[in-house]
């Protein structure tokens, strides 16, 4: 593990999760268990918090110690110190400069969306609709915002589910690779209401709006009815063009979820 810490990688995002918050509590509290119970997660959630922290920074956060009060001891090293003074500097900062757009209707939310940084080429505003739970897996079913027709779900663990604050009505992004969407010629399934399969698959019917051919695949940008825009692939030579009725086609697997820091 590199010695020097990485506060480029471990706060290049929006703050939006509970994972400084974790972190705040530990140095506050010196108790992993004591920590979890603030923020409101489960100890496993803590810990993978400060995991994923740690692994962002490039050097050690935590210094644990077996068997202390309440679950084990613990103390943030002068490393972790160190990511909370600057979150904290970051926080006030990013605060005064999104307080002055705040009047501008579109400019706030807009500004804390460019934040989250990622090769997802489709990024898709949304809001949760609800939670269902099997097991160490949750459902969180999405509406896309302009459209409360269109439907989309992502699958995660209960652990980042608890770290993002996930509950009905929260604003999220949904974020998917372009590779993973499969692009299929449309007709008059394209007109219809999107479809989610039992298997986890979402049909959603869109207008192709670009399509660039290519050997492996040609990639296409459509737009679906709420105005947004996705970008996914077509088998070689598939024949479609610019006004082309089409069905995009992913899985519930595939789609990542981010908040914006509003």
């Amino acid at each position: 593990m590199p010695a020097s810490l990485s506060l480029t990688d471990a706060l290049g995002h929006a703050l939006t999760d509970k994972r400084i918050d974790i972190l705040r509590q530990i140095g506050a509290c010196g108790s992993i268990s004591q920590a979890a119970r603030a923020v409101g997660v489960s100890y496993k959630a803590a810990w993978q918090a400060v995991d994923t922290l740690t692994n962002l920074a490039g050097t050690p956060l935590v210094a644990r110690a077996v068997g202390g009060a309440g679950g084990g001891g613990a103390q943030l090293t002068e490393a972790g110190r160190q990511l909370l003074a600057a979150a904290d500097a970051m926080a006030q900062a990013r605060g005064a400069v999104l307080s002055r757009w705040q009047a501008t209707p579109h400019a706030g939310p807009a500004l804390a969306r460019l934040a989250v940084r990622t090769s997802m080429r489709n990024q898709l505003p949304c809001v949760v609709d609800r939670l269902t739970v099997q097991g160490q897996i949750v459902g969180v079913h999405l509406r896309l915002e302009g459209d409360g027709a269109v439907a989309l779900a992502s699958r995660i663990t209960r652990e980042s589910a608890e770290l993002l604050g996930l509950q009905p009505g929260l604003a999220v992004q949904a974020l998917c690779k372009a590779t993973a969407v499969r692009v299929e010629r449309g007709g008059r399934a394209a007109s219809a209401a999107p479809v989610a399969t039992s298997a986890g698959t979402h049909r959603l019917p869109a207008r192709a709006t670009r399509v660039v051919r290519g050997a492996s695949g040609d990639e296409v940008s459509a737009e679906l009815a709420a105005g947004l825009h996705m970008v996914g692939f077509a088998a070689p030579q598939s024949g479609l063009r610019a006004g082309s009725a089409v069905v995009l086609v992913l899985e519930e697997n595939a789609v990542v979820l981010a908040l914006a820091e509003l």
